[in-house]
């Protein structure tokens, strides 16, 4: 998906884990399939997953994640990963690379769009992370200015000009813009809520993982479910029971708008994120403002 991306399989994995953490080195390695772009994930054994960084800009997200996670953990309403253990470069592996605990659940599909329950736990995990305290954490990644992705946006809008009406894209953006900037103290943010990444069981959620995106900022980019993964039945619960303020659910308009780039970098290597960059286009532009 990615130029210099690292490629990884599981003998690679079982190596890193004889060598240096040898209690588990019996245990069963398997790679999940995912829609992740970032990380390779892999399950050891039934209890742990081994999360191996793709590419040089997610090394950070690990490390990231090994010294917070434990911190964040206490105001989550549901299971979040739980660092075991950091690894070290080997093996012809360049990056340090995280074990974590396994969080239980499948990722979201499109029959739990429609669930107000999963709705309801989606928009209180996000007001449940904004209550963490802000000491010391660093920006978000989707958590500064909407207006510092306006030529991205521009950029990809072109690109995309034989899949999307343009012009709707960049009157629907310039919308989002003009909405009053957060002049609010710096919360948490998850910043990366998409359906890879929340977790259902019995048609609840039931975890949220990978935070790599996560930081202190602007809430707004935690609303992009509302159009990347929720139905229009659905939104307003999610709504409700995030909290969001009129001026922040229209910045979150414009942060789903931003999967723009989604429609033609992913179209041929990931199509299941270049599908969640459909829908969320889709369900803004076909939400009024």
């Amino acid at each position: 998906m990615h130029d210099g991306e690292v490629a990884t399989d599981e003998a690679l994995v079982r190596r890193l884990i004889a060598a240096q953490f040898p209690q588990w080195a019996r245990l069963p390695v398997e790679r999940i399939s995912s829609a992740g772009t970032n990380n390779a994930i892999y399950r050891l054994g039934p209890e742990l997953a081994v999360r191996l960084p793709r590419i040089a800009d997610a090394i950070e997200q690990v490390e990231f994640e090994y010294a917070w996670l434990p911190r964040l953990a206490p105001y989550s309403p549901v299971a979040v990963p739980e660092p075991v253990a950091l690894g070290q470069p080997a093996e012809g592996y360049p990056w340090r690379w995280a074990v974590n605990r396994w969080v239980d659940g499948r990722t979201a599909v499109e029959d739990d769009a429609d669930r107000p329950g999963f709705a309801v736990d989606l928009g209180e995990f996000v007001a449940a992370l904004r209550r963490a305290d802000v000491t010391g954490g660093r920006p978000g990644y989707r958590s500064g200015s909407l207006r510092t992705r306006d030529a991205y946006v521009r950029e990809w809008t072109t690109a995309a000009r034989d899949v999307v009406d343009t012009g709707a894209v960049l009157a629907a953006w310039e919308e989002a813009l003009a909405a009053p900037a957060w002049d609010g103290p710096p919360v948490w943010t998850h910043g990366d809520l998409l359906t890879g990444n929340v977790l259902v069981r019995d048609g609840r959620l039931a975890g949220v993982i990978d935070f790599g995106a996560a930081g202190v900022g602007d809430p707004a980019c935690d609303a992009i479910p509302a159009w990347a993964v929720l139905s229009a039945g659905t939104r307003d619960a999610f709504r409700a029971a995030a909290g969001f303020d009129d001026a922040t659910w229209a910045r979150g308009r414009g942060w789903a708008l931003t999967f723009v780039a989604g429609l033609t970098y992913y179209r041929e290597t990931n199509p299941v994120m270049a599908g969640i960059a459909r829908r969320a286009i889709d369900a803004v532009l076909a939400t009024p403002a």
